[in-house]
């Protein structure tokens, strides 16, 4: 608790709270001799974890980076990939959106066991095992994350350890009751282990909307706005409690969050009413009453415009995606 009585909100915690993925799509590749995949899945954020052997990723336009056993490489952004054992080898599977795989040509893989492809029984087997996944964000990847990763990270297994063992690396291959539920939550940990990592590694140098829970005036304005942001907040009284000037707040505000102060209260209240939402029971109203609008109308008008879609079609997705 900080002196004012609230409960501290960690900038990862902030930025990833509602980003969650469902239908997940993660594949065990067992790799030898020659080969290399691109990856055309469009996914706003993948991963490559790299069991043992070696392999090179080059993102479009990018330099090659080259993955040792137990890195993980996160991905972002969206652009095409190619996952390779040489930069110079010329892929011959591609990787569509949902997973599924062609050859460069677009017809049918004949090797079943290639990038993408699930992989069994490897245990000691000399090669490259190489674990993928490819991140549906339902709700939407925060451009602040994007914009604070590079095309390819590269998290060394020296400094932080993938948490997925190699029972868990079996499990994601079961087809099991659960089975889609396990692979979005696994993917999940894999993310948020990463990127805490990421950010906290040896000479990180944190983006402006990391440092600002720390700062001594966005740092509380942010934390109130997570405990209670169903408050009909205003500028003046957000100003009034951290005690600095409307002009102060906002201007320091918004060159740390990246957002002004309303319009960040905005997106948190959005977010959260994506989270209530996948509450089979709760209303549209109850749902705008306990994140902060007005009414269901303005609620149902606001997420339209945030997500594309509205509240009650995003539900439909969201069940459907969770069965």
């Amino acid at each position: 608790m900080d002196p004012m009585g609230l409960t501290s909100t960690d900038p990862l915690t902030d930025l990833l709270n509602g980003v969650r993925t469902g239908g997940a799509v993660l594949n065990r590749s067992f790799l030898s001799g020659s080969w290399a995949a691109r990856f055309e899945d469009g996914s706003p954020l993948a991963l490559a974890v790299l069991v043992h052997g070696s392999a090179w990723i080059t993102p479009q336009g990018c330099d090659p980076v080259r993955i040792g056993p137990g890195d993980v490489a996160v991905l972002c952004g969206g652009a095409p990939y190619v996952v390779a054992d040489d930069p110079a080898t010329e892929p011959d599977v591609v990787i569509h959106p949902g997973g599924r795989r062609t050859t460069a040509q677009g017809g049918e893989p004949a090797d079943p066991r290639g990038p993408g492809a699930d992989a069994r029984d490897t245990e000691g087997a000399d090669g490259t095992l190489l674990l993928s996944g490819l991140y549906t964000v339902d709700s939407g990847t925060p451009g602040r994350l994007l914009a604070a990763l590079p095309p390819v990270a590269v998290i060394e297994a020296s400094v932080g350890a993938c948490p997925v063992s190699r029972t868990t690396f079996e499990e994601i291959t079961r087809e099991e009751p659960g089975q889609q539920i396990l692979l979005d939550r696994v993917l999940d940990l894999m993310l948020i282990t990463a990127l805490r990592a990421w950010f906290t590694r040896p000479g990180a140098q944190a983006p402006a909307w990391y440092r600002a829970h720390s700062d001594p005036v966005v740092g509380p304005a942010l934390r109130m706005l997570h405990a209670d942001p169903a408050h009909p907040w205003t500028l003046p009284a957000l100003a009034a409690k951290t005690g600095v000037s409307r002009a102060n707040l906002a201007r320091r505000f918004t060159a740390l969050a990246g957002l002004p102060p309303m319009t960040y209260l905005r997106e948190r209240r959005l977010a959260l009413a994506a989270d209530l939402l996948r509450e089979p029971d709760a209303t549209l109203a109850t749902v705008a009453d306990r994140v902060g609008f007005a009414n269901a109308f303005a609620l149902s008008a606001a997420f339209k415009r945030e997500h594309g879609v509205s509240p009650s079609e995003y539900r439909r997705r969201e069940t459907r995606a969770a069965t």
